[in-house]
């Protein structure tokens, strides 16, 4: 679905939803908010599918994804992006990161994540509780003769990676400058047991391959971009400018999510509502009833 106007190439802006359920009313506002950033500056509005999880990705989830964006009336330009199709590129970069000696294995279960827990609290992050480094401890001769043969996962030594790079910052046109603080998250896993490749090291490639200017988002991942800043740095690619936006909430004051059983778009689009009539309310703040901006 691709735009007739002409385009600003100096602004690239993506939405990337995951094909693991129906997009929501949370969902219809982060890519009204990116689409809109991008027409207003007359840039390119890119649509990339974060397929990488086949065992939760569903390709009837791909399709509502495509029909709900139609709906909203929310065109995009150049064909749609699948990650599925680059993991080569992912690949390449857990590689280049794992010559730096940067990248440690981790043979941690959830059930020793557990255990962990429950001798003591551990460090709390945005996300959660930070890793306690169990494993970053071992003898790098024991861990390389342990990962062939059990499974394990790949996770970034943070404050050896922050040692090589130095303070950096990254901007954002809504929260201002920023100063990165990637050890807030700890030593996250770059590449999973289960999946090629896990969140922060996929979307750092992908926005530096499709060209990506200005990263719209919502605040949830605001802590999220220290590590992604990492990366860049680590990866020598470029760091783009980032907008973190409000995010919509129920009476709870939770953020909608497909975990907690937000209602879909689907539902509105086969009951006949006029998705561009939603997204107008939405643009002039008016919210359905229970729902909310934080």
């Amino acid at each position: 679905m691709t735009s007739s106007v002409q385009l600003n190439p100096d602004i690239v802006v993506r939405f990337a939803p995951s094909p693991n359920g129906l997009l929501h009313l949370g969902h219809a506002y982060a890519a009204m908010m990116a689409h809109d950033f991008a027409r207003a500056r007359g840039g390119q509005f890119l649509l990339r599918i974060e397929d990488i999880d086949s065992g939760r990705s569903r390709p009837e989830f791909v399709t509502a994804i495509l029909d709900d964006l139609r709906w909203l009336g929310l065109g995009w330009d150049g064909d749609v992006i699948f990650q599925s199709q680059r993991l080569d590129s992912y690949a390449a970069a857990a590689e280049r990161l794992k010559a730096l000696e940067l990248l440690y294995p981790c043979f941690c279960s959830r059930s020793d994540m557990r255990l962990l827990q429950a001798d003591g609290p551990q460090p709390e992050g945005p996300d959660g509780p930070i890793y306690a480094g169990t494993c970053r401890h071992l003898d790098p001769g024991q861990a390389r003769k342990r990962a062939t043969k059990e499974p394990h996962s790949w996770r970034l030594d943070v404050a050896k990676a922050a040692a090589i790079t130095g303070p950096l910052q990254w901007m954002d046109e809504r929260h201002g400058a920023q100063l990165s603080h990637p050890e807030r998250l700890g030593d996250v896993i770059l590449v999973p047991k289960e999946t090629p490749v896990a969140y922060h090291l996929a979307v750092t490639v992908d926005d530096a391959r499709d060209g990506i200017t200005h990263v719209v988002r919502g605040d949830d991942l605001f802590a999220s971009t220290a590590i992604h800043r990492l990366l860049q740095a680590l990866l020598g690619l470029p760091t783009p400018i980032y907008f973190h936006h409000r995010l919509l909430c129920d009476e709870e004051g939770a953020k909608l999510a497909k975990s907690r059983g937000s209602a879909s778009l689907s539902v509105l689009r086969l009951a006949g509502k006029s998705g561009q009539d939603l997204l107008q309310d939405f643009r002039q703040g008016i919210f359905p009833v229970g729902i909310s901006l934080s």
